[in-house]
């Protein structure tokens, strides 16, 4: 008969086949304490394959011998049937030959019964990477193959035109049922957050995605706020209290900012991680969890690692699917539609009529490198919006915020933000250097290039009014048209 089911998860569930619901029971509730909370449990073999039909499976654990089909029988069966999943014989058999037989006939793994459940739980856990691995192949191969996202609802927050963003949308899909954790790289203000909900939302837990920013907690209220505290475990401790790991329970919990914890903090987050289990404070009985983690930072966790400030083995475990969010200036073709986006957003929050805005501001905002990314933006669209009166958008508030920005070279997709220009950058290529008058006027087809022409951005990229500029233009034609 079917044991008790375990509550819905992301994950296929693992699946125990004894005759003996004593050794079904011990073993369930091991895994179980292990973080391994979808587990099926069946004492009928002759059941398993319609099981396996209904629910798939991670993982099968079969006792080799049960009264209605041998375990051997059912391990040819599966292998048959659905040979990608890992399949572990547990027995009271000894014998070489039994296990030789179970190995050839393509068991995962052979136990010997009684089992030491270190030893039991470790074999199935790596059972179920395996398991998670050849899945993760199939899925990045049939998105190269087709090039269309399954889901694409669970990316409608995040607006985008931009084929490096679907790309990364289509990775997102083939590791979200993945149980290893997520790093999410990106720049600040680059919607680290949004791309953390949209791998809940992929998941399909039913459990609530729960975010917390790690930034600036010492080590006590790293623990107190993850982990919760035990009825006096510190003197104003009064009640017990759970904590955010156990709301993110079948979920998934997102610390940001995850760059900026202290070693002794990085040290409990490894052993989450790799145990998933943890010790709320004033406890010595270890608690577990199924939430999957995400983790988000803008810092470079690699230099951190070569400095000394960010430990290697948790740069490692974090580090198993990564996700580098591109910043807002090599997408600069989502500005238009972040620009329309954030002004009906804004207008609506305001209660006004969304502004029209000139053909001018998209060039302008093109330009500009963005250090603060969609962030910026929004802060910028806002605050336009807010002294908006009526009729055309005005200019003048963006070009005061790029202004105040210090960010004298707006870049464009086909180059980075140039701060001070590197003569070994700009001219390693060039066999003889051109002449004053030919980089000028090399230097304000550029600027009209990226200005689309507008002669008042391009001057303000090259540092000049827009008279000193159009006045240039003008002699050049004239020299042309003497010519």
């Amino acid at each position: 008969m079917l044991s008790e089911l375990a509550p819905a998860n992301r994950t296929p569930p693992v699946i125990l086949v004894d005759d003996e619901a004593d050794i079904l029971f011990s073993a369930r509730l091991t895994l179980r304490g292990a973080g391994v909370a979808n587990v099926l449990t069946l004492q009928d073999g002759r059941t398993l394959m319609d099981q396996i039909r209904q629910t798939g499976a991670a993982c099968v654990v079969l006792d080799l011998t049960m009264p209605m089909i041998s375990g051997l029988e059912l391990l040819k069966q599966l292998k048959s049937a659905q040979p990608d999943i890992p399949v572990m014989v547990m027995t009271a058999s000894q014998e070489l030959d039994t296990a030789v037989d179970c190995m050839k006939e393509g068991a995962f793994d052979y136990l010997v019964k009684p089992v030491e459940p270190n030893r039991f739980i470790s074999a199935v856990k790596h059972a179920l990477e395996l398991n998670a691995l050849r899945n993760q192949v199939d899925t990045l191969r049939r998105y190269l193959l087709d090039g269309r996202l399954q889901q694409q609802e669970a990316f409608d927050a995040i607006v985008t035109c931009s084929e490096s963003m679907t790309g990364l949308f289509r990775y997102m899909e083939a590791i979200a049922r993945s149980q290893e954790p997520v790093l999410i790289t990106g720049e600040t203000g680059s919607g680290k957050e949004l791309i953390a909900q949209a791998l809940h939302e992929l998941t399909g837990s039913a459990g609530k995605f729960v975010p917390v920013n790690v930034a600036g907690l010492d080590d006590d209220l790293f623990s107190d706020t993850l982990f919760g505290h035990r009825k006096g475990a510190y003197s104003s401790a009064e009640n017990a209290r759970e904590g955010l790991i156990t709301q993110a329970a079948g979920g998934t919990l997102f610390l940001d900012e995850i760059g900026d914890l202290s070693h002794t903090s990085q040290v409990k987050l490894l052993r989450l991680l790799q145990d998933r289990q943890y010790y709320p404070l004033g406890s010595d009985a270890p608690l577990s969890t199924d939430a999957r983690v995400l983790v988000a930072t803008h810092r470079d966790l690699r230099a951190g690692m070569e400095a000394g400030t960010f430990r290697s083995d948790l740069y490692y475990r974090l580090s198993a699917h990564h996700v580098e969010i591109p910043p807002l200036r090599r997408r600069q073709e989502d500005i238009p539609l972040l620009l329309e986006h954030f002004l009906t957003q804004a207008a609506q929050e305001m209660g006004k009529k969304k502004p029209t805005p000139p053909p001018e501001l998209r060039t302008l905002l093109c330009a500009y490198a963005f250090p603060g990314n969609i962030r910026e933006l929004r802060a910028m669209v806002w605050d336009a919006v807010a002294r908006h009166g009526g009729g055309v958008l005005s200019m003048n508030s963006f070009r005061d915020a790029i202004e105040k920005s210090g960010a004298p070279v707006p870049v464009t997709t086909h180059a980075e933000s140039i701060s001070e220009p590197s003569s070994d950058g700009l001219f390693t290529q060039i066999e003889s250097l051109p002449s004053l008058k030919e980089t000028e006027n090399l230097l304000v087809d550029e600027a009209m290039r990226r200005a689309g022409d507008n002669q008042g951005i391009a001057a303000g990229m090259l540092g000049i009014t827009r008279s000193a500029l159009n006045q240039r233009l003008r002699k050049r034609r004239e020299a042309k048209d003497a010519s």
